[in-house]
């Protein structure tokens, strides 16, 4: 209902059209933008909704006011709706077919001098864009994003809600805990010399929810890591959909989560979206696409060729393979041209390989130095192996299984993008299944957990006793669409006995697991279910459905790629009467 006596506005910005032609409102909000015709004065006036116009000729007073008043500053209008002639009239925003014709005006709060255009696109910087944040979210792609934020958090609660899952809110405070990142630490005013870790995720309290007895929760949980800064990762916070479930198998998890990622990304975007899920083990993934994020928008598959190079005459080849390399060969179609294997020699050295062997396919002949060391007859063999034709070529990755994986899948995306392979107007998603229970630590030679220490090993008590442990899976999976990973879960491991020989194999004995993680070891020996969880990243779905390549674009208050709020000082140094009250001293030195 419009308040016609309320102080401020009767009508939102967006709100005024023909149905008003005559009537008197009053609107309050930004100078967007002016334009003096000399008779006349015109002003895009511009609040949260929406921009309306306003109007005053040289006859009044108001004129001057406007003339003079500078732009971003708050103002209230008072006039009468009227028509706009028809060569006038823009169809662009809702109230472009009137205009307001202005005889009242009150100045709320004046503009000055405007670090940056809030009725521009142009792009500032990163500093001057965070330091005056406030400024930069007036504008309107900025804007729309925040609520389209808030939109989608939305939709994701109502989804949860629709399917039972009850809202729980864990601590922010806690234990600081090995989960694979650094931890931000909070030092104890009343417990001196000990300190409280912001948390990297709620992953222990959501397991002991399940252990209380509630079956299904969910949280929109924020989550500190002192991680360093990435397109698709805040220095900081962000902010994840976390689940739980008990009495659960990993089907189960897929079957609740997926219907609310498609949903969502089904009502904010105009792009296809796939409703199949595919579902890729790790080993295959890391194989045909190069990695555990495939973007599976278009067919490039990556095959293992070292049998081929074995104790072949391409000595380069042949000799790592010898050491422990493999052959990894990635399909390029319509690739077949000298300008084009060289491009793709010189990228792989910008990525720190020594570059990249090829084989062009022509007129049922094999070119290249690769082709003329293996003979025709296999290069013929590979080009039916990998199904190429004439105009196509055969690209080689040569190193250690990781290494190759890597550059390969590198190479994979390079070839789609420069070929123009990729659908841009689809969201195509997949599990990632079948991760390794462990791995071997590169440095050490030791035996690490490869991805959750909390997760169920497939086969249970047996695998870990019976197997070799890189042999062993884990009930861990990953979503990810286009190539961005969205979400990591898994089934937890429940029974104590079994998390205790998992963390064995991983060279931690029994104290570690009892000092580090006491709450869910403990809760553990009191009957704990079966139970399963994922935390899909809301940051990641918001930069994908607002086709942002930052997270920074879609964030209302980040931080920079160092970590500091360049508009509220932080971090900041505290004084020393705060530091004595914690009992910490602060060593000079260290910013000397």
């Amino acid at each position: 209902m419009i308040n016609k006596a309320h102080t401020y506005r009767t009508h939102k910005c967006n709100q005024i059209n023909k149905s008003l032609v005559g009537e008197t409102v009053r609107l309050s909000g930004w100078v967007h933008r002016k334009r003096d015709h000399g008779q006349l004065i015109f002003v895009d006036l511009r609040d949260h909704y929406g921009i309306s116009q306003i109007v005053s000729d040289t006859q009044k007073d108001i004129f001057d006011i406007l003339d003079k008043v500078s732009l971003e500053s708050v103002i209230s209008v008072h006039g009468k709706v009227v028509e706009r002639s028809v060569e006038t009239i823009n169809h662009n925003i809702p109230t472009g077919e009137v205009e307001l014709q202005v005889d009242k005006i009150t100045i709320l709060s004046t503009a000055e001098s405007l670090p940056l255009q809030v009725n521009s696109d142009d792009d500032y910087g990163e500093e001057i864009r965070l330091r005056y944040r406030y400024l930069d979210l007036r504008r309107n792609r900025p804007h729309q994003n925040i609520i389209l934020r808030s939109q989608i958090i939305q939709e994701i609660r109502l989804q949860m809600l629709e399917q039972d899952f009850i809202e729980f809110q864990t601590p922010i405070l806690t234990a600081s805990s090995p989960e694979g990142a650094r931890d931000f630490l909070v030092p104890s005013r009343i417990n001196k010399g000990k300190f409280y870790a912001l948390p990297q995720a709620p992953q222990q309290f959501k397991q002991l929810v399940m252990v209380s007895g509630f079956d299904k929760y969910f949280q929109i949980a924020p989550c500190f890591r002192d991680e360093d800064s990435r397109a698709d990762r805040s220095p900081g916070e962000f902010y994840q959909l976390d689940v739980e479930m008990s009495f659960v198998e990993q089907e189960d998890v897929f079957e609740a989560v997926q219907p609310v990622i498609y949903n969502v990304f089904k009502k904010f975007t105009k792009k296809e979206v796939i409703k199949d899920f595919a579902k890729i083990t790790f080993k295959d993934a890391m194989l045909k696409y190069g990695t555990d994020k495939p973007d599976i928008r278009y067919d490039v598959f990556i095959q293992d060729v070292t049998d081929v190079f074995k104790n072949s005459n391409f000595k380069i080849f042949a000799s790592n393979i010898e050491k422990g390399s493999v052959v990894r060969g990635v399909p390029g179609l319509d690739c077949g041209s000298r300008a084009f294997a060289d491009k793709m020699n010189s990228w792989a050295q910008s990525q720190g390989a020594p570059g990249m062997g090829y084989i062009i396919f022509s007129d049922n002949d094999a070119k290249g130095p690769i082709a003329n060391a293996l003979g025709l007859e296999k290069a013929q063999m590979l080009k039916e192996k990998f199904n190429l034709n004439n105009g196509d070529a055969l690209f080689f990755s040569c190193a250690t299984e990781k290494e190759a994986a890597n550059l390969a899948g590198k190479a994979r995306t390079k070839i789609a993008t420069e070929k123009n392979m990729i659908n841009e107007n689809q969201f195509k998603f997949c599990w990632i299944v079948d991760y390794p229970m462990f791995e071997k630590n590169e440095i050490t030679g030791e035996i690490d957990f490869s991805h959750n220490p909390f997760s169920m090993p497939q086969g249970g008590m047996k695998s870990l006793i019976e197997e070799n442990p890189l042999d062993i899976l884990a009930y861990q999976y990953d979503l990810v669409c286009n190539g961005v990973e969205l979400s990591s879960g898994a089934i937890r491991n429940h029974v104590p006995d079994i998390m205790y020989k998992a963390f064995e194999i991983a060279g931690h004995n029994h104290d570690v697991v009892d000092n580090k993680f006491p709450g869910m070891i403990n809760a553990f020996k009191f009957g704990a279910p079966p139970h399963g969880g994922i935390a899909p990243g809301i940051d990641r779905i918001v930069m994908l459905l607002a086709d942002e390549p930052n997270l920074r674009e879609i964030v209302l208050f980040p931080m920079t790629g160092k970590a500091e709020d360049l508009m509220m000082g932080a971090p900041s140094n505290v004084n020393e009467i705060q530091l004595k009250e914690l009992g910490i001293n602060i060593n000079k030195k260290i910013n000397s």
